[in-house]
């Protein structure tokens, strides 16, 4: 039967029942270790990546009361040093990348109108996997086997030579884990976006946050390599004696500084593009009219994500680089500034062009654009090779840091779980619940952070354990672990209001806020096959142009089958029929991970890996009798 479109009920009855049965989860251990709905496994990467943020707060906290005045002796300088890394480590290898994704994942398909990801079964191996990388960093910590030389692990500090036993390794392994599951999720969000689109939508409808994952997901592609490859060098100079960072023995210390920058800034914009992504959504629905320049909102987001390529040496102006080359990165530096401030012109422009709803999550995005702004700033302060100079290695770079990567990623993504909560558990969030959290993050941020700016001018160096009295930077420091308890309370209520959603909430309506984007446009929670009939997209606010829209029909209900279409105008293509529950995902993620963490302790980890992954490949790839029936390539 060839797929059609026609204009047809969206809530026919026995269409309803008969996909239920198909694309109903499993049960008993299957369903616990064997699920590939993408809901359930983004879920689970956005709960555990919160458990890491929480565990990373916790580690903050004891940071700042170590530093809360002079000459603290809370922990000494050994745990610090572990703290200080693992704190790093968790926010950037275990929330920030794999949160952004995690929320992608859920979304895109729902917004581009199919039924799943791409690749169901590699999108669940990708969750283990991350699973596995951080129960080793958190293990290790706990039993004081943490890393301690920073989350940027620089060399000769983390080499052979200086950081002797099994620390680093750890850190180097963690590395590989996480970065694995990265890059599987980037395939998933640029396979599904390209491929999976409803018929119609066209590359000028797709929605701003997809566009934003798809350009994030590119990013992660030609990114997270340059760390693995790194890691690994760093990982075989420590255990088989190899010498990429060996200066005594023709290696190059400032390779690791390259290595590592390349793929570390432009994390902080495959952190930062989702972010503009919920922004984008968020003020489209809550100023009640299309976002005010579309195709430059779409330029901006791919121009971002060309120059955070072209960025890296800033963190390395104080290697003693040439002059020349630096100044060049520092003009590009500079010149990424133009494609935020246009999508920040532009959605100001939208706000102040419509009919504003004040809502939690527009104050969120209120609190990001302020916060932001002023991050931004302190960014195209420190881009100046002769400033950075003085600045670098100070509390300054801290706040700014923070201002980039909170600032630029928090407010946006507790907006945006504010948000989209309604569709995801079916209950409606506490209003007054989320405008508090919103005044006390807020507060509690530009308190932690802003007395950092002034430390750094005052001299006050980064990755101090302690200081002393006559520097005076006491009180500052106080303020900052004042304000730091005042974040930790933020969080607390937004999990509260989380926690009273989901036992308390009002019942959410399909689409509660008004919005235009297809996930609204199915019920809430969505069920597992997300839609009884795959949309026709008409124009790029399917919602408020086409309540009623023609669907697709001729799909099979009796397997797990969705519609592909072309890359560009999203015209059907063929049909194909995705792989169902397993627990081969889970096997392999697990074989993998203990060669891997063997790895840490001899080079036979690598074989052990191999064999142990191989037989449940074999059983994840073993062809089955409808695939090989000719279905998949069904033309439409």
């Amino acid at each position: 039967m060839s797929a059609e479109l026609a204009v047809r009920d969206v809530d026919d009855a026995a269409t309803r029942a008969a996909l239920e049965v198909t694309w109903a989860p499993p049960r008993g251990v299957l369903g616990l270790l064997g699920t590939v709905n993408h809901k359930v496994v983004a879920i689970r990467y956005i709960v555990s990546a919160f458990v890491f943020f929480a565990l990373a707060g916790v580690l903050a906290l004891v940071m700042r009361a170590q530093l809360a005045y002079p000459e603290a002796r809370l922990v000494g300088p050994d745990l610090y040093n572990q703290i200080f890394t693992v704190h790093g480590s968790t926010m950037m290898f275990l929330f920030a990348v794999p949160v952004m994704e995690a929320m992608g994942l859920y979304l895109v398909p729902l917004m581009v109108g199919t039924r799943n990801v791409a690749f169901p079964r590699l999108n669940a191996f990708g969750f283990w996997i991350y699973l596995i990388g951080g129960a080793l960093l958190w293990g290790a910590f706990l039993l004081n086997a943490g890393p301690d030389a920073g989350w940027f692990a620089y060399v000769p500090l983390a080499g052979p030579d200086q950081a002797p036993g099994k620390r680093i390794d750890v850190w180097a392994q963690m590395i590989t884990f996480t970065e694995l599951a990265a890059l599987v999720g980037a395939v998933e969000l640029v396979v599904t976006t390209l491929k999976l689109r409803a018929p119609g939508m066209s590359l000028n409808r797709v929605p701003l946050f997809v566009w934003a994952m798809l350009v994030t997901a590119f990013m992660v592609i030609f990114a997270m390599p340059a760390i693995m490859v790194a890691s690994t060098m760093l990982a075989m100079d420590r255990l088989v004696d190899t010498h990429f960072f060996n200066v005594a023995e023709g290696g190059d210390a400032l390779l690791w500084q390259h290595l590592f920058w390349f793929f570390g800034h432009p994390e902080v914009y495959i952190i930062f593009i989702p972010a503009t992504g919920f922004v984008s959504t968020i003020v489209q629905t809550f100023a009640r009219r299309p976002i005010v320049g579309y195709p430059a909102m779409v330029l901006s987001l791919i121009a971002t994500g060309f120059l955070g390529f072209g960025l890296w040496v800033h963190h390395m102006f104080a290697t003693g680089l040439p002059k020349l080359g630096e100044s060049f990165f520092t003009a590009a530096s500079m010149l990424i500034a133009i494609p935020t401030g246009v999508q920040i012109f532009c959605w100001l422009a939208t706000l102040r062009s419509g009919r504003v709803l004040v809502r939690a999550p527009l104050l969120y995005v209120l609190a990001f654009v302020a916060t932001f702004v002023l991050g931004g700033l302190s960014g195209v302060m420190v881009a100046s090779a002769p400033l950075d100079l003085q600045l670098h290695d100070t509390f300054f770079v801290v706040a700014h840091l923070h201002y980039v990567l909170i600032g630029g990623s928090v407010f946006p993504l507790l907006g945006a779980l504010h948000y989209w909560l309604p569709k995801m558990s079916g209950r409606m969030p506490s209003e007054g619940l989320g405008r508090l959290t919103v005044a006390i993050l807020f507060v509690g941020f530009q308190l932690t952070f802003f007395p950092m700016h002034q430390l750094g001018l005052a001299g006050m160096p980064r990755r101090v354990y302690t200081y002393l009295p006559e520097t005076g930077w006491g009180p500052l420091n106080a303020l900052s672990s004042v304000g730091a308890a005042l974040l930790g309370v933020a969080v607390l209520l937004f999990v509260a209001n989380v926690a009273w959603t989901l036992r308390r909430g009002a019942r959410a309506e399909d689409d509660p806020w008004g919005a235009d984007t297809l996930e609204w446009s199915t019920t809430s929670p969505p069920p597992a096959y997300n839609f009884v009939h795959i949309p026709v997209v008409e124009s790029r606010h399917p919602l408020w142009t086409h309540p009623s829209p023609r669907v697709v029909t001729g799909l099979r209900i009796d397997v797990r089958e969705v519609l592909v279409t072309d890359a560009i105008d999203a015209v059907p293509d063929h049909r194909h029929m995705l792989d169902g529950p397993t627990l081969y995902p889970f096997l392999t993620a697990m074989a993998a991970g203990i060669g891997i963490i063997t790895a840490i302790f001899t080079p036979w980890g690598i074989t052990v890996g191999v064999v142990l992954t191989l037989p449940p490949l074999i059983g994840w790839f073993w062809p089955a009798g409808e695939a090989i029936a000719g279905t998949t390539r069904e033309k439409a």
